[in-house]
């Protein structure tokens, strides 16, 4: 393929209306015209998942997972239909696709399928007899040919696959956000936009809760090494703005901290006094993996006359079941009570620069602890420090390590002393 490649991919805002299809045809017939090939997916419009699931379950308490994905499926190939139509309308050789008719093969695992190989031939084909191909994201085929979903975020997953599969030099994604920010902007308002971000510190941000991008999009572009940019489809003059997630630069000196994330989506339970013997953690934890709940954090006191108290993290909407759950171990293996506490969130500190920088969370705790706010537990990683404290204290905990960090203004830096 002669002609540079350009994959893009629009979300659900950026094509909520009739309008806005013909904004985002506009600006793709414009860059059509300078010869390049492109290479277009899209999710569904906004809502219009929903709204199927919504009849679904008007139908059927449980509904089939087969059937969810050929009803959920049929929102990406409306909007594609609908681009298509408006590109050739302004004289643009326009085609839409499926996920199998572009050949996007998955496996069997309805709902939430994964990508195990493409066929980009016919592909390939379109693009050098001069269509643009405007691709219905999120879905794919299984071997026995039914139509499969790829779960939250799978549209963002389509276009990397394609871009990776095609061989293109980045993929854009045009979202209703003009890239990452240093933190949720609408709970720290000074919040600013970062220019780049590493794979690494993406899957972290993504895995916290940032919704700018899903971590399995995050986990291919990662493991192909493809850059994303991601910018805004609802500001015009955007040369040169928005997110570059790339590879890290080991030659310029990262930022120790790049973001801090807010995590609302946490729940903790406790159970008191239990057993401090061997296989114990097994009995609590693996009724847990066997019911698909994922657990997070996990702490353990000391023991004290062969008895400690155990507390762990899993998100929200699943405590009710762990509930159910634990209340069951509790009686198996002797513990005395189960607890719960809904109201808390994981604040997290992410950046590169700490692998090579000691420090950060004694700023952490030293900054908290200056407001009077209480840790109730921590974890790390070679890039984080996450820390659950109370809800209600989340966004003035979140502005103040902003703040700590230097965040507002240029990226907080020290030099290299690796130790």
């Amino acid at each position: 393929m002669s002609k540079p490649l350009v994959v893009q991919k629009y979300g659900g805002t950026s094509l909520g209306t009739m309008e806005r299809i013909e904004y985002v045809a506009d600006r793709i017939a414009k860059l059509s015209k300078t010869g390049i090939n492109m290479v277009i997916v899209v999710s569904a419009m906004a809502g219009e998942t929903d709204k199927l699931l919504k009849m679904a379950r008007t139908l059927s308490k449980n509904p089939e997972r087969r059937e969810i994905d050929m009803l959920l499926s049929s929102g990406e190939r409306i909007s594609a239909a609908l681009l298509a139509l408006a590109l050739q309308n302004r004289g643009i050789p326009a085609l839409s696709m499926t996920g199998r008719q572009v050949g996007l093969q998955t496996d069997s695992t309805h709902t939430r399928a994964r990508i195990t190989s493409i066929d980009v031939r016919r592909a390939r084909e379109m693009l050098q007899e001069g269509y643009v191909i405007v691709v219905a994201g999120f879905q794919g085929i299984n071997p026995q040919g039914d139509v499969t979903t790829l779960g939250r975020g799978g549209s963002d997953t389509s276009a990397v696959a394609l871009a990776v599969a095609l061989n293109a030099k980045q993929c854009e994604i045009y979202t209703d956000v003009d890239g990452v920010y240093t933190a949720d902007p609408r709970i720290v308002p000074q919040a600013r936009r970062l220019d780049m971000v590493s794979y690494d510190e993406m899957l972290e941000m993504a895995s916290l809760g940032a919704k700018v991008l899903q971590i399995r999009c995050v986990e291919f572009a990662h493991k192909y090494k493809m850059p994303l940019l991601v910018k805004s489809s609802f500001k015009e003059k955007e040369k040169g703005k928005g997110t570059l997630i790339c590879e890290e630069d080991t030659k310029m000196e990262q930022p120790v901290v790049s973001g801090i994330m807010c995590d609302k989506n946490q729940a903790k339970i406790t159970l008191k006094e239990v057993p401090d013997q061997p296989g114990i953690a097994a009995n609590i934890f693996e009724p847990l993996a066997a019911a698909s709940i994922s657990v997070d954090m996990i702490i353990q006191n000391v023991s004290e006359q062969g008895h400690t108290d155990l507390s762990f993290t899993l998100a929200r909407e699943e405590l009710d079941e762990a509930m159910v759950i634990m209340n069951k171990v509790a009686k198996k293996i002797h513990a005395t009570e189960v607890s719960a506490n809904s109201k808390i969130v994981k604040l997290s500190i992410v950046g590169a620069g700490m692998r090579s920088h000691s420090g950060v969370a004694a700023q952490i705790f030293k900054t908290l602890s200056a407001h009077k706010i209480n840790i109730l537990m921590i974890s790390t990683s070679e890039i984080k420090v996450s820390c659950i404290i109370e809800q209600k204290n989340s966004k003035f905990a979140a502005n103040a390590l902003h703040d700590a960090f230097k965040l507002k203004g240029k990226s907080f830096k020290k030099k290299t002393t690796k130790k």
